[in-house]
């Protein structure tokens, strides 16, 4: 599972993090946001908080601010020889600027005016968590698919999926840039209103959607999450009509594409 399954003369492939950020409200349901139209990748679609994991995510004082997980182990759930803490830390600062949530405790600034910073300069993360003494539990963010984005797009992603627990105590406020609209929406919600055309996303997004119809709670996404699922690959179904990510079990996996999109799931009952 590594990126240059796909033609190595394409767009370069980026590494990142999203994640599926969870609450029981009471039913089940998953914030998404709304990206600009203004942006090259996904423009106007609906998606889960996340972006490009940077060079800056390998920060000694970001790394040490992770609690419950070194680089060994993460680099180890990702498959990677080395660095793959830095997914962890992409996931906490991208939700804190794209949603203004911040996935860990913090001793001085609260999270709307930690966003409000990383927002004006997105360098100052590792400046943010050492200055205000902001502590990562990496526990509760699990790790739980991976899809590399097909050929055609002018952006290509290593993406890793993540799921956590909404932090309590807090509001989602997205940034006006990337983001111009939140939503917490059941994942059934979702599916219904893209079949209706009315809820534009991309393959991966309604995979992962279609992955929490089978959790009735985050209690129960995240025990599963927690066990480190052996990943099952993906197919796309109908291509030409449909376009469906299926996992093995799904109607029609054995008849559908291997070759058109590079996909695995954890996250499966």
């Amino acid at each position: 599972m590594v990126a240059d399954e796909f033609s190595v003369h394409a767009v370069p492939i980026s590494p990142a993090s999203t994640v599926l950020l969870l609450d029981d409200r009471p039913e089940l349901h998953v914030l998404m946001v709304k990206r600009t139209s203004r942006v090259a990748f996904a423009p106007d679609a609906w998606v889960f908080p996340g972006g490009r994991v940077d060079p800056d995510d390998d920060d000694p004082r970001l790394w040490s601010a992770c609690d419950h997980l070194d680089d060994v182990a993460a680099s180890d759930r990702l498959q990677l020889r080395s660095g793959g803490l830095a997914w962890w830390v992409a996931v906490v600062r991208e939700t804190l600027e794209e949603a203004g949530l911040l996935l860990g405790t913090s001793q001085g600034l609260d999270e709307a005016a930690l966003a409000e910073r990383i927002r004006r300069d997105p360098h100052c993360f590792g400046t943010l968590v050492e200055e205000n003494n902001i502590r990562f539990d990496c526990s509760l963010i699990q790790e739980v698919a991976q899809f590399i984005t097909p050929l055609g797009p002018p952006r290509r992603f290593d993406a890793r999926f993540f799921v956590a627990r909404m932090p309590g105590g807090q509001t989602p406020d997205h940034d006006n840039g990337e983001v111009v609209a939140t939503r917490w929406v059941q994942p059934h919600e979702a599916l219904e209103r893209h079949e209706r055309g009315e809820f534009e996303m991309i393959s991966p997004t309604v995979r992962m959607l279609d992955s929490l119809q089978a959790f009735d709670s985050v209690d129960h996404v995240m025990q599963v999450a927690a066990e480190r699922r052996e990943y099952q690959t993906i197919r796309i179904r109908n291509p030409e009509t449909e376009y469906r990510a299926v996992v093995p079990g799904d109607d029609g996996y054995e008849t559908a594409r291997s070759d058109i999109e590079k996909g695995w799931i954890r996250l499966y009952r």
